[in-house]
């Protein structure tokens, strides 16, 4: 019935959408198994895409070749840079979509995907042999070989729904959980937790009173995820803020006795930063109210997605409070909000390829490896789908640094140090998070993808292009001098001193408080040179002049690290013979099988001491 793949990927989620469709790409042979066609990359919580940090690796994901930028884009109804009032570091895209048609571009660009096949289907098994895994096994008893597998199940394995006294089996409201995949991988060997996440209920938007709420519109001047031309063609759409209040925290809390949460019918830690409202009221008792955000799920449905108000409590408590809640009080349910319990594999388990260390040629990405959120599964399974044809194919493997990438920063965390809550990317987890930035994405990756074969020649010099233009626009700033009749009217208006010579544009442009639209009112010829580049080249060349000397500290910083980092580990080393290691750091050491040096510094446990006796050791 089938033949043989080069690479299964099993899920239709953010994470297998994304290596599949990477897989394919490249040139393998590649199966996507999904138990359901119609569901396939759902949006399973809000409508929206991006993020603080979230929105950088979606821009990294795109800059090597990737999809979520792109279909974001296309199915936007809104987009705002968050964080425009701090350093360009901190700047993060995020969009509101349109949930329909999101799900509606991905099941296109998997069907056009040359390479691709998909199969409905639930996978429970998996084939392996001599400690390899060599295809999958499916509920209708199909057997299906491959060279490779990667596993991207989300909230399915073994998921149990919970509203309230209620439990129910399944993965996502509606839809059956997945069985036996667990139980399988115990029985490999692997160790497998629980985790749990929930979500909001959803509300006919037609029943609300927006004219009590806040609103809160996208930018006026657009803005988008992918560095290709992608351009949406749906109509911009409002947001809206509310607030909780004493009455709603009264309300709530009758139902803290059916609370699954509080009644310890779950047993899995739940997302720390985005926490229901009941833990909300319950670990913030001083606050007297929380923030709700109004989200359409679309641009034209009535459907709203309540954001802030996640919640398992009964259904009967969650009317009641909800229409306590400014704007709500006629407020209709569509549907009440539930948490979910579901099996994750701790990531320690696994390569920083992805690749899990027990089984070969078997990957692991999202939610099972037990992180939150559609941006963090994308990028593990870009790299789960990269490397899987890599892997079966003898190229090299694509793993990328802490110093070059979010997605470094996230599947080095994860393997490295393991995650026993939900795991969720922020900028302050980037230690080089000033030349991490949403801007410089492409500059930093996309000639990684086009060594893989991802990214084309044409949009690689782009990219140079744009390099050498920024670079252009620097060294005009340093021609054209002002004097101080030309500079000190403007420089007095901006409420910065004025200058007492004639003085460069790139020296005015230092200061915090002037920005390169100013310069162009105070020099013409600035103005006429600029009106041959695009917005993004000018704010690259902005950013540049504006932080020069902090990027290069920042330089200095990963060069030092660079000879650590760069330090390889022999992966068959024994630990044992090192009888100075302490035992902690030994255990520690077996177990993750760290790569290099620096990956074996961040390992917790690890002791600086013992990280100097295993330089001592190299060095020999």
């Amino acid at each position: 019935m089938f033949n043989k793949y080069d690479v299964i990927v099993v899920g239709g989620g953010h994470a297998g959408c994304e290596a599949a469709t990477a897989a394919a790409n490249l040139g393998s042979k590649t199966l996507l198994i999904t138990m359901n066609m119609g569901t396939i990359a759902q949006m399973s919580c809000n409508p929206a895409m991006g993020g603080v940090a979230k929105g950088q690796i979606l821009r990294e994901i795109d800059a090597m070749g990737g999809k979520s930028g792109i279909i974001a884009d296309v199915s936007t109804i809104q987009f705002r840079m968050l964080n425009r009032s701090k350093g360009p570091a901190m700047w993060s895209p995020r969009t509101q979509n349109d949930r329909m048609r999101f799900a509606e571009e991905w099941r296109l660009t998997l069907e056009q995907t040359p390479n691709l096949d998909i199969w409905q289907d639930m996978v429970n098994r998996l084939i392996i042999k001599d400690n390899k895994v060599c295809g999958v096994q499916t509920s209708l008893g199909v057997k299906i070989e491959s060279e490779s597998v990667v596993l991207t199940n989300g909230t399915f394995l073994n998921g149990i729904i919970h509203i309230g006294e209620k439990q129910m089996g399944g993965g996502r409201t509606g839809e059956k959980s997945a069985t036996g995949i667990t139980e399988h991988l115990v029985e490999l060997g692997f160790e497998a937790g629980r985790m749990k996440t929930g979500t909001p209920p959803r509300v006919d938007g037609r029943s609300l009173n927006y004219s009590v709420m806040e609103e809160q519109w996208g930018d006026t001047d657009g803005g988008k995820f992918s560095y290709t031309d992608t351009k949406t063609t749906l109509q911009q759409r409002c947001c809206w803020i509310t607030y909780t209040n004493d009455k709603v925290h009264e309300t709530l809390k009758e139902g803290f006795e059916k609370s699954p949460m509080f009644t310890g019918r779950i047993k899995g830690l739940g997302p720390r930063y985005c926490p229901s409202i009941e833990d909300k009221i319950n670990r913030f008792a001083e606050r007297e109210r929380h923030q709700i955000f109004v989200e359409p799920e679309g641009e034209k449905t009535v459907e709203i997605y309540v954001n802030g108000f996640s919640t398992s409590l009964p259904e009967d408590v969650q009317f009641k409070a909800i229409r306590l809640i400014p704007g709500f009080e006629n407020a209709k349910l569509y549907r009440p909000g539930y948490a979910i319990e579901y099996d994750y594999f701790p990531p320690q388990q696994l390569d920083l390829t992805l690749e899990t260390l027990l089984i070969k040629n078997l990957f692991f990405a999202g939610q099972i490896n037990g992180t939150t959120g559609y941006e963090e599964a994308a990028a593990q399974g870009f790299v789960a789908g990269v490397n899987a044809h890599q892997k079966v194919n003898d190229k090299h493997e694509l793993i990328l640094k802490r110093s070059e990438s979010y997605i470094g920063v996230l599947i080095d965390d994860l393997v490295t140090k393991g995650t026993e809550e939900p795991y969720r990317m922020f900028t302050s987890r980037a230690e080089h998070r000033l030349l991490l930035r949403q801007d410089n994405a492409d500059e930093r990756l996309s000639p990684i993808g086009y060594d893989l074969g991802l990214v084309s020649e044409e949009r690689l010099q782009k990219v140079k292009d744009k390099i050498s233009n920024a670079n252009a626009i620097i060294e005009k700033a340093k021609e054209i001098k002002l004097s101080t009749t030309e500079a000190n009217p403007f420089l007095e208006k901006l409420n910065t001193s004025t200058i007492t010579h004639g003085t460069k544009l790139y020296n005015l442009l230092t200061r915090p408080q002037i920005e390169v639209k100013d310069l162009r009112v105070m020099s013409s010829t600035f103005d006429t040179y600029l009106t041959q580049f695009d917005n993004e080249t000018i704010e690259q060349a902005e950013i540049k002049i504006k932080y020069e000397s902090y990027f290069d500290k920042e330089l200095e910083i990963v060069e030092k690290m660079k000879k650590m980092e760069d330090k390889e580990i022999n992966p068959n080393f024994d630990y044992n013979t090192l009888t100075s290691l302490s035992k902690e750091s030994r255990e520690k050491l077996i177990k993750i099988k760290p790569r290099t040096l620096g990956q074996a510094s961040r390992i917790s446990g690890v002791k600086p001491s013992d990280i100097t006796i295993l330089m001592v050791h190299m060095s020999k």
